[in-house]
């Protein structure tokens, strides 16, 4: 169908989806991203000549950062936000540093990239003599505990010393991890990368608890886990981490905090962390009822989307329909004018092989279209060998220049000779690709006057 579509010329002269997105629930919590802005009005620290001079010199700190809401993540937008944000923008404002953050995944890869000399700073390291090995750590901008995440169903009073023996899933390099191995030898700690995967070990049995900072194990919904007691004599304070070989830089972050007043660190953890508070424990009813209304709700829009679906399949397979129908029509009337025309009409492709002729052609050369249909003249039984021969040749080379031709010439058929005048020109497709080759003849015989030579 598509070649009689781009032969007619030289003849003739759904779908739609939806998006849902789902908040974070730490994004969600009070004190988030979305909280009033807090107006800061502070002084400027006072830096000292070298540390100025160390500003020009690097006005750009490459921080290496590990999202841990509400104190440091990525908003809806892809922006850094968080409680330590703030702290940075604010100190940003003071100093003139730009503060560029380099996202890492874990405890383990922000220390390695620290390690190596590819960031200058971190905001979420808490200090452990391991760090402080490489490590400075500015002055505290406030704190919060460690409390132990544990299944629904154990008892909420656990200490280090009743673990003896059992599973303790930390994130690899952990801010207690090194303290826990000296003190706590029987406890079997498990590393992983995430306090996420932490929680899912505890949760599916192959933990019997983890340990999380008392403000992040509040954000998730608990399901099966809840919030026990606080790690006793374990303490986190907030500090800026800064490489060891950058004192001039511990200087300037530890100036700037000093420029912040008491109101102004108050309001800007009230911002985030004001609203915090214990999560109550999910009973069964309330997580059937959850999972049947999400059910539910995905049953309606699958069901919608399938009914708007199906009616858009059966409007496209009519008017499809409706197209072809209309195509065979239009090949049926086509196909009825070509062969009124009494002089003999051929199409030939690319190749030169036949591809349709009316009846006049077929009586001219004594042949049915569907025993020369796609082959060659070379290829059958109407010229002599020679006359073949240079017929097709002609027409390679006519597909070759894409000429038009127009030639009175005498035809040798096997069964006689021919004068006649023969017309061949190139047809195009819609898009103005050659597609062929259409073309025929008129016999002077048959318009000779009656009784003329």
């Amino acid at each position: 169908m598509r070649f009689f579509i781009g032969f007619k010329p030289a003849l003739c002269g759904w779908f739609f989806f939806a998006t849902v997105g789902v908040g974070h629930p730490a994004l969600a919590a009070p004190g988030g991203s979305n909280a009033p802005e807090v107006s800061i009005a502070g002084k400027a620290p006072g830096l000292g000549a070298a540390e100025l001079e160390w500003i020009r010199e690097h006005p750009r700190v490459i921080v290496a950062s590990l999202q841990y809401p509400l104190y440091l993540f990525k908003d809806k937008r892809g922006q850094w936000a968080g409680l330590n944000s703030d702290i940075l923008k604010r100190i940003s404002a003071l100093t003139g540093l730009q503060f560029i953050h380099e996202e890492t995944f874990s405890n383990a890869q922000m220390l390695g990239l620290l390690e190596n000399g590819k960031a200058d700073m971190s905001t979420t390291l808490a200090v452990n003599d391991e760090r402080k090995a490489f490590l400075d750590f500015s002055h505290a901008f406030g704190g919060s505990g460690w409390v132990f995440v544990i299944r629904a169903e154990d008892p909420p009073w656990v200490s280090l010393d009743q673990l003896s023996g059992k599973v303790l899933a930390l994130p690899e390099r952990h801010a207690l991890e090194t303290g826990i191995k000296r003190d706590y030898p029987d406890i079997r700690l498990r590393s992983v990368k995430t306090y996420a995967e932490a929680r899912a070990l505890v949760e599916s049995g192959e933990a019997d608890v983890a340990i999380e900072n008392e403000t992040g194990a509040h954000l998730y919904p608990l399901g099966q886990l809840k919030v026990g007691h606080r790690v006793e004599g374990k303490w986190m304070s907030d500090h800026l981490a800064i490489r060891k070989d950058q004192p001039q830089l511990l200087s300037i972050l530890n100036k700037a905090l000093g420029a912040f007043t008491a109101a102004e660190m108050r309001a800007i953890r009230q911002k985030w962390l004001g609203g915090i508070v214990p999560a109550a424990p999910v009973s069964q009813w309330q997580r059937v009822s959850r999972w049947v209304g999400w059910g539910g709700g995905v049953a309606v829009v699958l069901g919608i989307i399938s009914l708007v679906w199906n009616r858009r399949l059966k409007w496209q397979i009519q008017q499809r329909l409706k197209v072809e129908k209309q195509l065979n029509d239009q090949l049926a009337f086509e196909r009825v004018l070509l062969n009124a025309i009494p002089n003999p009409i051929f199409v030939r492709d690319l190749e030169a092989r036949l591809v349709m002729c009316n009846n006049s052609y077929e009586e001219r050369l004594s042949v049915r279209q569907a025993q020369v249909q796609g082959r060659q003249l070379t290829e059958v039984d109407v010229f002599p060998w020679e006359m073949a021969e240079q017929l097709h040749g002609e027409l390679m080379e006519q597909l070759s220049t894409q000429r038009t031709r127009f030639i009175n010439r005498q035809l040798r058929f096997k069964t006689g000779v021919m004068n006649v005048y023969q017309w061949t020109v190139p047809f195009y497709s819609a898009e103005g690709q050659l597609r062929g080759l259409l073309g025929g003849w008129i016999d002077f015989n048959e318009h000779k006057e009656p009784g003329t030579d």
